[in-house]
């Protein structure tokens, strides 16, 4: 192995491991005292100040037209500040683990969207037989049919998240991508934007005391500085130096990493029809990633992205639709 390659698989390492423990920090500042919307103000706020003096000491240049900071506010809200309060929502009731494992059904959603839309024209049979493998998969980890199965609203408020995100990567590729703007500049005023939108939710539900311990602050500062805000530089650095290629290859290591953190962290035990879920899954989303024609998908390297996905994710959008995973994450 080549000192650069053995360079870029330390950069995909370590973003797989920011952007997988998103789930991990999530749930224990929701263990240790902070609601789901607090959570989502205090990761959009942080990870937008590193994002800024990223940019600023780069010499990059926040979008000065009204026309893109109102095209901000709708891919702010989609693609931050909806699904992170949806995963801190879903994490209530469900484990970390798989947060991560549905956060991966997000280029499902992705591929559906551009049929619907249109932007997905005459998809091969492969992609649409990974689609349904996909889904089918997701199904597995729902398993409706058994008592001790997943469906519930905290799953569907998970699965929701990934919806989110992949409308908000449909709706970037449309309005935000190709417009000028660097990608650094445009990541940083979008979780600049989720940060106003989602302090003005406060007075919804996020002005309750805060009764955190040091745990949950120590887990809400890294999922904001470093889950947030460095993963979507870094992502956007990975994409820049080594293609979309090798950042999409990250979006199949975030729920790997949830699961594993989960599970030697948290103690969470996942089952085996849980596993086999999440493996059909990532097969599924492998075979939609074949080779068809044009499709819109921006990756989760917009806000992001990323993503995250973190996964996510979650910045070179549409131009790194491969990079899907994540705003992630």
């Amino acid at each position: 192995m080549t000192s650069g390659s053995r360079g870029t698989a330390v950069r995909m390492g370590v973003l797989a491991l920011l952007w997988g423990s998103g789930f991990l920090w999530i749930k224990l500042a929701l263990n240790h005292g902070l609601s789901p919307l607090q959570i989502t103000v205090a990761r959009c706020v942080l990870g937008a100040a590193v994002l800024l003096a990223i940019a600023l000491a780069s010499g990059a240049r926040l979008p000065r037209d009204r026309r893109t900071w109102g095209h901000l506010v709708v891919a702010a809200f989609l693609c931050n500040a909806l699904p992170f309060f949806l995963f801190g929502l879903g994490e209530q009731t469900v484990d970390s683990s798989v947060a991560g494992v549905l956060n991966a059904t997000t280029p499902l959603w992705s591929l559906l969207i551009g049929i619907g839309l249109g932007t997905e024209r005459g998809p091969r049979p492969i992609r649409l037989g990974g689609l349904v493998l996909g889904f089918a998969g997701t199904l597995l980890i729902f398993a409706p049919w058994q008592r001790s199965g997943l469906f519930g609203w905290g799953a569907l408020a998970l699965l929701g998240a990934a919806v989110s995100y992949a409308a908000a990567f449909a709706y970037m590729g449309r309005t935000l991508t190709g417009r000028g703007t660097e990608p650094l500049a445009l990541s940083a005023a979008q979780l600049v934007t989720a940060s106003g939108l989602s302090i003005l939710a406060l007075p919804a539900g996020g002005l309750a005391p805060v009764r955190a311990d040091a745990t949950a602050l120590v887990a809400v500062v890294v999922l904001g500085i470093f889950g947030t805000g460095f993963t979507f530089f870094l992502n956007y650095r990975l994409i820049a130096d080594e293609g979309a290629t090798s950042a999409a290859t990250v979006g199949y290591l975030l729920p790997v990493v949830s699961v594993a953190l989960g599970a030697v962290v948290l103690g969470e035990a996942i089952g085996p029809r849980v596993v086999l879920g999440m493996l059909t899954v990532l097969a599924g989303v492998a075979m939609t990633r074949g080779r068809g024609r044009a499709t819109q998908e921006p990756g989760a390297g917009s806000v992001s992205v990323s993503v995250t996905s973190v996964s996510a994710t979650p910045s070179v959008t549409a131009a790194v639709s491969e990079a899907v995973s994540d705003c992630r994450r």
